[in-house]
C-alpha cells in the first residue's frame, strides 16, 4: 500500500515561520537604530544642561535627575523590544498551532 505524503502544509507553515522571523528581525534592527538615536540625542541635551552647572548641589541635582530620565528611556525601550519578541512569539505560536489541527 502506498501512501501520498503532502509535504505542502508543513512547507508553507515553515515559509510562514521563516517570515515571522524576518519580520522580528527587520523590527529589532529598526528600534536598534531608533534607540541609537534616542540615546545620542538624550546625551546631547544633558551634556549642555552640565554646562550650565555652577555648585555641587547643581551638580548632584543634575545627576540624580538625569540617571532617573536615562533609567526611564532605557526601560521604555526594553519594553519595545519585548513588544517585538512578543509579538513574534504570539504568531509563531499561533502558526504551530495550525500545524497541529
Amino acid at each position: 500500500m502506498t501512501m501520498s505524503v503532502d509535504f505542502q502544509k508543513p512547507f508553507e507553515a515553515m515559509q510562514t515561520l521563516m517570515n515571522i522571523q524576518v519580520a522580528a528581525i527587520t523590527k529589532s534592527v529598526e528600534q536598534q537604530k531608533k534607540t541609537g538615536e534616542e540615546l545620542a540625542a538624550f546625551f546631547k541635551v544633558e551634556v549642555e544642561k552640565a554646562k550650565e552647572l555652577k555648585s555641587p548641589e547643581d551638580v548632584i541635582k543634575f545627576n540624580v535627575e538625569t540617571n532617573k530620565a536615562l533609567f526611564e528611556l532605557l526601560k521604555g525601550q526594553g519594553e519595545a523590544f519585548t513588544a517585538i519578541a512578543t509579538e513574534a512569539r504570539e504568531a509563531a505560536t499561533s502558526e504551530f498551532g495550525k500545524l497541529s489541527k
